[in-house]
């Protein structure tokens, strides 16, 4: 499928195009901004791109209003329809965030709830006991997703609740033409629900992509066969920072090794899994990371590890953001994107990434491993690539059986003559393409 070859570029459009915290009610056509970065997203070299939640909503776009209509803070139906046809003009597939496990308080069912109580024909869409009170005084309790009752949980056991999300996937295909979705807190969702959704969107669209949230556990309970195609890989996003802020390469690799490994007991061989950095929940990368001059180095290891990279707006270039000073400050809006060396050496490793069968497809082996050195190999069936990290600040003399004499840097074009070994250079990454 399409997905497997491709470089993600992650928006979250509420904050990206500027619109208001709370919705207001008042329609500006602001998601015509996504348009005017498409060329940026281009040059960089992704191929995909994953947009947040669009629709209308009562405040961060995961308190859903209604599924239907495009958030009045950032247009009309017709702008996303036109930044997709946009989008795919490029050459670049465009996925939505499908946000299925909860409502706002504002959704349309639920209003009615409120107003109707048990006369309401929408109380079973919620999982609902009128025979206690909600904080909001609604006369009724109501479960909230984790605790959270301004997100109100959607009974997705309920027939007629799934035959409604369905319906709304069928009119965002046709009607804006998406390629897929996210889906948000997809460990939440019901399993028999994941399994109606896969088969339905098999009918709807060749190659729909669906990809989950999840965080912890083991992800064969969300991604197979007749379940998802890909997941969030959260263990490898922790082992990415973790390992380089800790100069302990071993954890990542690890966490590789685990799962992509060739061993019999290898968890997710042949599976993609969407790698990351940092995205709209976390901390950003050039944030996290104590030293700058691992933050090539980081994408480096998420271009060469197996999976499926995506990247988060604004973090090409390092823009910085901490959790702690709330959401909107890792949700922000850019008046226009930046290029710089980073911006540079990224697009190469996505280049690289997409036109490489062996990072793309290939199968993962640990070559060499020290504290603050890694080498290993990803090879397919007609390519074979030796991914290269130094992350000390000194040269480091690495000697591993290349399995091949001569090899070409694909980042640079550079030719590599293995004699017994290869000098690192400090702070380096390599993808080397065996010849």
């Amino acid at each position: 499928m399409w997905y497997e070859n491709s470089v993600f570029y992650q928006i979250y459009p509420l904050g990206f195009c500027g619109a208001g915290r709370e919705n207001d009610g008042v329609l500006v056509h602001r998601l015509q901004k996504l348009i005017e970065w498409g060329a940026h997203i281009e040059k960089l070299g992704a191929n995909a791109l994953y947009l947040g939640p669009v629709f209308e909503s009562d405040c961060h776009g995961y308190d859903t209003r209604d599924y239907r209509t495009v958030d009045c803070r950032l247009g009309e139906n017709g702008d996303l329809k036109q930044v997709v046809e946009e989008f795919h003009a490029r050459g670049i597939k465009v996925i939505l965030d499908g946000v299925f496990n909860h409502v706002g308080r504002g959704f349309w069912a639920f209003r009615d709830v409120q107003e109707k109580k048990w006369d309401s024909p929408y109380k079973d869409w919620f999982y609902i006991h009128f025979d206690g009170n909600s904080g909001y005084d609604d006369g009724f309790w109501y479960e909230g997703w984790e605790g959270h009752f301004e997100l109100v949980k959607l009974n997705l056991r309920n027939p007629a609740v799934v035959d409604y999300l369905l319906d709304t996937v069928r009119f965002w295909a046709e009607e804006f033409d998406i390629d897929g979705l996210r889906l948000d807190v997809a460990y939440s969702l019901d399993k028999e629900f994941l399994y109606r959704l896969r088969s339905f969107c098999d009918g709807l669209k060749p190659e729909f992509f669906l990809v989950g949230e999840t965080l912890h556990g083991d992800y064969n309970q969300w991604v197979g066969d007749g379940l998802l195609h890909s997941c969030t890989n959260y263990e490898c996003y922790k082992g990415l920072y973790s390992s380089l802020n800790s100069m302990n390469l071993f954890e990542i690799v690890h966490s590789l090794k685990r799962q992509f490994g060739p061993e019999q007991w290898t968890l997710y061989k042949g599976k993609h899994l969407m790698c990351f950095a940092d995205n709209h929940d976390v901390t950003r990368v050039a944030s996290i990371l104590q030293n700058p001059a691992h933050l090539p180095l980081i994408y480096g290891l998420l271009f060469g590890m197996p999976g499926i990279p995506c990247l988060y707006y604004g973090s090409e270039w390092g823009a910085k953001g901490e959790k702690s000073w709330g959401d909107q400050a890792l949700r922000p809006s850019f008046e226009r994107p930046e290029w710089n060396e980073l911006t540079d050496r990224i697009a190469a490793m996505a280049k690289a990434h997409r036109e490489s069968t062996a990072l793309c497809w290939g199968d993962f082996r640990e070559l060499l491993l020290t504290n603050r050195q890694t080498v290993f190999e990803r090879q397919s069936q007609s390519e074979r690539v030796l991914v290269a990290v130094n992350a000390d600040g000194e040269p480091y003399w690495a000697h591993f059986d290349a399995g091949c004499s001569r090899a070409v840097n694909l980042l640079t074009g550079v030719e590599r003559v293995f004699d017994g070994g290869v000098e690192l250079p400090p702070y380096s990454v390599a993808f080397w393409r065996c010849e």
